[in-house]
């Protein structure tokens, strides 16, 4: 038997009061059918279809899931999403001056928001149940689903040219989550693009990830070069990357619209002091039990030893400090041939081609040897 009319609007009304007495700063509802109606569905499918996704294989293996919310848990008949703020507490791109230190993106320098968003969730989920039954998921951008369009709906911003959501309250520094409920709520009504012409994030990105507005290129994204990527970083996007050695904020920062953010009110992500800025040299040296003890409970962890050094020796090679090469040194000889191989490319960068070729080595893996043969060319000899 539904509920009356007057008892959902009562409902909704004490489900936002609990969510922001929880820390949430935005808070909205809308139907699961959301996602397909706005035809985010459609251009999803579209820009799978151009291979803008790169590797990210898991953005096509459920992309009907993504594509249509309501597929995802057909007893849904409610969607609540939430916003959970992060604005960083000073300039978040002041690491980038810094050349013999790494860049990580604001939100990877505390705890990781996957755990923090989710209890929260959780906790708010099991308020509703109690308070008026019925069944819930909670998802927070692990599973397929489409969160910035169902935010977008349930009114909490816009998506901007970046393709990031914005906010009228929040800015750009926030996280989202969800929860998927078999209730029947008062839905919000969609935001309205408030971009205008403005285009600062699409001007600002270092490597032109975006060949149109609200149109992003993953395979020229910085985050998704850090972090997504695998294998060995293109040779033509190492230079654009400079010191960014997790994410990039780049896009985020330079939001007009971020004058609105207030201060974080989650502890969990203030900065941890020895990721603002940390040394190069300090995480080039990290073996893999120091890289799990210094990055535990953050995101960073998630893409693992090898990778994460790929991208310091990456920046270590844009420094443009020769005091640096000892450090990459160090790494030829490391057991993961993903590290060796930006080793060598940050040698090249650093030191002259005659003091390369003293340290040249034959290498079993064929990508690591490629290295060798592009650094020294013809010249190389075992």
């Amino acid at each position: 038997m539904a509920a009356a009319p007057g008892a959902t609007r009562e409902l909704r009304a004490a489900l936002e009061g609990q969510a922001r007495a929880m820390g949430f700063a935005g808070f909205g509802i809308c139907a699961p059918e959301a996602v397909a109606a706005m035809g985010a569905g459609a251009a999803l499918r579209g820009w799978l279809a151009e291979g803008l996704q790169g590797e990210m294989r898991w953005m096509a293996d459920r992309a009907d899931w993504r594509a249509d919310a309501a597929a995802l848990w057909p007893q849904a008949n409610s969607v609540a999403m939430l916003a959970e703020p992060y604005p960083p507490a000073g300039d978040p791109l002041g690491a980038l001056t810094r050349r013999d230190r790494g860049a990580i993106s604001v939100y990877a320098q505390g705890r990781d928001y996957h755990d923090v968003v989710k209890r929260k969730l959780k906790a708010l989920g099991r308020w509703l149940i109690d308070a008026a039954g019925g069944e819930i998921k909670v998802f927070v951008d692990t599973a397929p689903v489409m969160e910035k369009p169902l935010a977008e709906a349930a009114g909490l911003g816009w998506r901007g040219k970046h393709t990031n959501l914005v906010s009228r309250e929040l800015g750009s520094w926030f996280f989202l989550g969800a929860i998927f409920t078999t209730l029947v709520l008062p839905r919000d009504a969609r935001h309205a693009d408030r971009c205008g012409a403005c285009r600062r994030c699409l001007d600002i990105c270092p490597t032109a990830a975006f060949p149109a507005p609200y149109t992003l290129d993953a395979r020229r994204c910085i985050s998704y070069l850090t972090i997504e990527l695998k294998g060995p970083i293109p040779r033509a996007m190492r230079p654009l990357i400079g010191n960014r050695i997790y994410g990039c904020d780049d896009c985020l920062a330079v939001c007009p619209w971020n004058k609105f953010a207030g201060r974080a009110r989650e502890m969990a992500y203030a900065p941890r002091a020895e990721l603002r800025a940390p040394r190069l040299a300090d995480l080039a040296a990290l073996d893999d039990a120091a890289f799990r003890e210094v990055f535990a409970g953050s995101p960073v962890k998630r893409i693992g030893r090898a990778r994460f050094l790929r991208n310091v020796l990456t920046a270590i090679g844009n420094s443009g400090e020769p005091r640096l090469a000892a450090s990459a040194r160090a790494r030829l000889d490391d057991p993961e041939p993903l590290v060796r191989g930006a080793a060598v490319w940050a040698l090249s960068r650093l030191v002259p081609r005659e003091a390369l070729a003293a340290m040249a080595r034959p290498d079993p893996d064929a990508a690591v040897a490629e290295e060798w043969r592009d650094a020294l060319g013809s010249g190389l000899a075992f």
